[in-house]
């Protein structure tokens, strides 16, 4: 049996630390060439609202982050109800070999 792979048009990955976030927004453009930005957002509420927002200016649909500590509770809690958001265990998205950064996390 043939399975099929489900390909969302625009979403994210964010790196949760405990005073920063690092964003990856990723969509499909005309063509399917694939467009990226990275962007360091705190973790104020203020900073998290501005994350939303910079997600929603791509129409992000789903957000992937991992589950780092307590740390990415509030980030859930601000984007909850906006966004498809996935809480994924790190060891599950390590498989690029390779250096461990920030940007690459978030990727």
């Amino acid at each position: 049996m043939d399975t099929m792979e489900v390909i969302y048009q625009c979403v994210s990955g964010l790196d949760v630390h405990k005073k920063l976030v690092v964003a990856c927004r990723r969509r499909l453009a005309e063509g399917g060439k694939v467009e990226k930005e990275v962007k360091t957002f705190g973790t104020t509420t203020a900073s998290l609202l501005a994350l939303l927002d910079w997600l929603r200016a791509w129409q992000v649909s789903h957000v992937a982050m991992e589950s780092t500590g307590v740390y990415w509770k509030p980030i859930w809690n601000i984007l909850e109800g906006h966004l498809e958001l996935l809480l994924v265990n790190a060891r599950h998205l390590k498989t690029v070999p390779g250096r461990k950064t920030d940007v690459k996390d978030c990727e």
